[in-house]
């Protein structure tokens, strides 16, 4: 009886020790999943807020490049003079300029009521895009008078020069004389575009 005791007390003693170290045990893991649930979360948030900063640099570089191409083709429109308003008043000065310094003998001109081609869809300024046709009729001594006209006429300025078609007729016999006169004649259509903003956006 005194044998059974004395075992069943050491017994006893490693029983709560056991149950003892098996609580630290569960408390132990218990709180290593919650540091590690902890831990995820914020992983979790870390790499949202990584890709939020990621899509923010994304949407700038994105905008930056709009902003680079819109650049870009207003210098390249600006380097064709289509940017603005017909200059009506520009085109009669810029012949008038050419046809003295080319010495040219006769030299005719009708500009035409100006025509939208195309509204740009999406601009929010209503772009249009418009051309004034101008029928242009000169007398030539030999046909590089017209290309130095057209020359001239396209480093003029004011407009988008855009030839649409040209023509050299014989304007008759050569004088008898041996004179110097002109023999040929040219009439080219021509179409002076300018982009610039609707009637809604004026």
């Amino acid at each position: 009886m005194k044998s059974i005791r004395a075992i069943s007390g050491p017994l006893a003693v490693a029983a709560v020790a056991f149950v003892m170290l098996l609580a630290a045990g569960l408390a132990l893991l218990w709180t290593a999943r919650q540091a590690l649930a902890h831990d995820q979360r914020r992983l979790a948030l870390a790499q949202a807020d990584r890709r939020h900063v990621a899509e923010r640099l994304l949407r700038i570089a994105h905008a930056e490049r709009e902003v680079r191409d819109h650049v870009e083709l207003y210098q390249r429109l600006k380097d064709l003079r289509i940017l603005g308003s017909e200059r009506r008043l520009e085109w009669v000065e810029a012949l008038t300029r050419i046809r003295a310094e080319r010495e040219l003998l006769d030299l005719r001109y009708q500009v035409e009521r100006q025509k939208v081609l195309k509204t740009l869809p999406g601009s929010p300024a209503g772009l249009e895009l418009r051309s004034s046709s101008m029928r242009v009729e000169l007398a030539l001594l030999h046909e590089g008078d017209l290309l130095r006209f057209l020359e001239d006429l396209r480093t003029s300025g004011n407009a988008y020069y855009s030839v649409r078609h040209c023509t050299i007729t014989r304007a008759g016999p050569a004088p008898s004389t041996g004179s110097i006169a002109p023999r040929l004649r040219g009439a080219c259509q021509i179409d002076l575009i300018t982009l610039s903003e609707g009637k809604a956006g004026a």
